[in-house]
């Protein structure tokens, strides 16, 4: 049984976030947030948008700046991450978590979360960097944009927020109904009622019999 089994089961009722952030560096505890894109969608559609630049009190270095074009005088006057979380948290909750190379993003906030004395999220989260290596095997290279080519997703601006998560999103649905072509008994049987609750809550997915994806965190 495939440890993605829970998709089957929520993905009628589900409501997902695709998020990405842009940062100062890649070394979670000593750089910060600087751009947080957020899309809320669910299998009808999209539901809404959510992106903002955020003052990281600190320099832009200049090689961060080269991947995602931001500057210090873009970040100049924008809101700090302390003012912005709430607005954040508020767009996310009771959504499902989806990201490429997951893990990246959810300890960046959830450093950022911690410097503001706050718990960390406690969203489940699906990784498509993962997804797509465990479902799509042979792939000459997993990164997001060189995925969005293959399967025919459009960049519009790589390597910003609002982007690079909607190209999550678009990439998700693509490598979800791919899964779902090769499981279509699986599907079937999950059509069936399901108490969307269940795969929203913070349960064990140690213990939960393998359906819900695995927190990074």
């Amino acid at each position: 049984m495939s440890s993605y089994d829970w998709i089957s089961a929520v993905y009628d009722k589900a409501v997902f976030t695709a998020f990405d952030t842009e940062t100062t560096g890649t070394e979670a505890k000593a750089e910060r947030v600087v751009e947080i894109g957020c899309v809320k969608f669910d299998i009808r559609g999209v539901i809404a948008r959510y992106n903002v630049l955020i003052d990281p009190e600190k320099p832009m270095p200049p090689e961060a700046g080269k991947v995602n074009q931001i500057t210090d005088e873009m970040l100049a006057g924008q809101p700090k991450f302390a003012e912005v979380l709430p607005d954040f948290l508020d767009f996310i909750r009771n959504t499902v978590l989806v990201a490429h190379n997951a893990s990246f993003d959810i300890n960046f906030i959830n450093c950022e979360l911690e410097r503001c004395g706050k718990t960390k999220l406690t969203n489940k989260v699906f990784d498509t960097l993962t997804f797509a290596r465990e479902t799509l095997p042979g792939l000459q290279s997993y990164a997001l944009q060189n995925l969005a080519t293959q399967f025919g997703v459009q960049a519009v601006n790589a390597h910003r927020a609002e982007d690079d998560a909607r190209v999550c999103m678009e990439f998700f649905k693509i490598a979800v109904s791919h899964f779902f072509e090769k499981n279509k008994d699986m599907l079937d049987y999950y059509k069936k009622d399901v108490d969307i609750s269940e795969y929203l809550s913070t349960k064990d997915p140690e213990t939960d019999g393998g359906k819900l994806v695995q927190n990074l965190f």
